[in-house]
């Protein structure tokens, strides 16, 4: 079966061909880029899918007649089932094939985003959104295992570029594609339009990616079950903290309770991976490769920057400038054309130029965009001046997202692909679901601080259709949404000084 798995209908060796080894078992002169066009269909859905429910919460509240806190539910439950499972899904594409896994979880996602749309009530699309997670998260390492295990790792940096590039725009396209969506045939379509994408992705993976080999070997259960309670516990915690004003939640169970066993059953899995000499879910041994562990942390620090940044900004663009939620949306279209239009040009340097020279410029143009942002954010401010900053995000972006996976995954051996990929993605998650936490924390405080005794409903917070915050209120809110901005702009100046300790790769061309 490994045999057959290592085959491709696509290719086929030429008879001059080179004598190396292929990457990952694919003949030596297999064409990779079919199959990752194929494969980031279906990536891009689901990284879209992450922040398009932001902008559609008011109408899904007012369409299923629900509460503030349970249609909060419809993101949390999503980014839970989301993260939770990574580590796991990571290993599996190793066990089973990435093609394997990749189209079951997108077939999961696909369905469950039918589900989600038909659902007429809000605990039902909850439950439905758990289900389009777990896909989601079945589907996300596999796109980076396969560019590790089938593109020569002296020219990983384009491939890598492309799929960095996925996903930051990805993650600002959302809001825009969901805007249009609400505005127009309704909230439900932010799930439908997943449907006709997916069958796509579904059939061009299936026709182009080819099938890698797998690994017999014996499943960590214990490192599974581990990893898995571990980080449920942290995130929900994390998550549901701000909700329950970080205390109890029920009885003796509260916030800090939930995230302090969390860490302890964590490290827990880290112990017992250390011990496992047989098959760990996580090989430690990742972490002796540098460029590795600080890659883990440059995108812990993107995650967090990214998620946290959009919260305050949109709220901003909504509340205090009276804008639609498209329109608002569109704010951030200079950062997504701008950041596409570049990362071929930092894919190429990425294969060319040492990633110290390369990952500090694109995090630290990142975090000088968010706090030009920050000092232009004010009630008057013309619209053109929140546009420069943002431009000037897209040229960041694409010397951030692309560079830190080239650089993670070029040293690691094929044998861990889907390993490294799992925990760089998880990390990545987990940073975006800490920012998410933090924002919100910071902007009660900054609230509380600006605009003291004074309590907005969420159906004031999103009036759009052009109505304004009245004048008294919105200096006060938009000097707290300022001064919230500048967390996620300083959490990024962490990754500058991470990336600054990169090493030339070993397989650098």
């Amino acid at each position: 079966m490994a045999g057959d798995e290592s085959r491709t209908d696509t290719t086929t060796s030429r008879p001059g061909a080179p004598a190396q080894a292929p990457p990952g078992g694919v003949p030596a002169d297999h064409n990779p880029w079919p199959a990752l066009w194929a494969m980031v269909i279906g990536f891009f859905m689901i990284l879209v899918d992450s922040t398009i429910v932001s902008v559609a919460t008011p109408a899904i509240l007012r369409g299923l007649d629900t509460d503030v806190n349970s249609v909060i539910w419809v993101t949390s439950a999503y980014l839970l089932a989301y993260a939770t499972p990574l580590l796991i899904t990571g290993r599996l594409g190793d066990r089973y094939g990435p093609k394997n896994i990749y189209l079951a979880g997108l077939a999961i996602f696909t369905l469950a985003s039918l589900w989600c749309g038909l659902t007429g009530t809000i605990a039902g699309l909850i439950v439905a959104r758990v289900v389009q997670g777990i896909g989601a998260s079945m589907l996300t390492p596999q796109t980076m295992a396969v560019i590790t295990r089938t593109f020569p790792a002296a020219s990983r940096g384009q491939a890598m570029a492309l799929w960095g590039a996925t996903a930051g725009v990805a993650i600002l396209v959302g809001p825009v594609v969901g805007g249009l969506l609400v505005d127009g045939p309704g909230w439900e379509w932010i799930f439908f339009i997943n449907v006709p994408v997916g069958i796509i992705a579904f059939v061009l993976a299936a026709r182009l990616v080819p099938r890698l080999g797998t690994r017999s070997h014996a499943f960590d259960w214990l490192g599974v079950a581990l990893s898995a309670v571990g980080m449920f516990l942290i995130v929900f915690g994390v998550q549901e903290g701000e909700t329950y004003d970080w205390g109890t939640i029920t009885g003796l169970v509260s916030v800090p309770l939930l995230i302090g066993v969390g860490l302890v059953v964590f490290a827990l899995f880290l112990v017992w991976q250390s011990r496992n000499t047989n098959e760990p879910l996580v090989p430690l041994g990742l972490f002796r490769d540098r460029n590795f562990s600080v890659s883990n942390i440059g995108i812990t620090t993107v995650g967090f920057a990214i998620t946290a940044m959009a919260f305050p900004f949109m709220l901003y663009a909504q509340a205090v400038r009276g804008l639609s939620p498209t329109s608002s949306a569109l704010l951030l279209a200079p950062m997504a054309v701008i950041s596409g239009a570049l990362a071929p040009v930092g894919g190429r340097l990425t294969d060319k130029v040492h990633p110290k020279m390369l990952a500090p410029v694109g995090l630290g143009l990142t975090s000088a965009s968010l706090f030009w942002v920050a000092a232009v954010m004010r009630p008057a401010t013309p619209i053109w001046q929140l546009l420069l900053p943002m431009a000037l995000m897209g040229v960041g972006s694409a010397f951030m997202w692309g560079p830190l996976a080239a650089t993670a995954t070029r040293n690691l051996p094929l044998s861990s692909a889907g390993a490294g990929a799992g925990v760089y993605n998880t990390t990545r998650q987990v940073g975006a679901v800490l920012g998410s936490a933090a924002i919100a924390a910071v902007i009660e405080a900054r609230m509380a601080a600006n605009l003291p005794g004074l309590e907005l409903s969420a159906g004031s917070i999103q009036q759009g259709g052009g109505r304004a915050m009245p004048p008294q209120v919105a200096d006060g809110f938009s000097s707290a949404m300022s001064q919230a901005m500048l967390l996620p702009a300083a959490v990024l100046l962490i990754g500058v000084v991470a990336v600054l300790f990169f090493e030339r790769p070993a397989h650098h061309g």
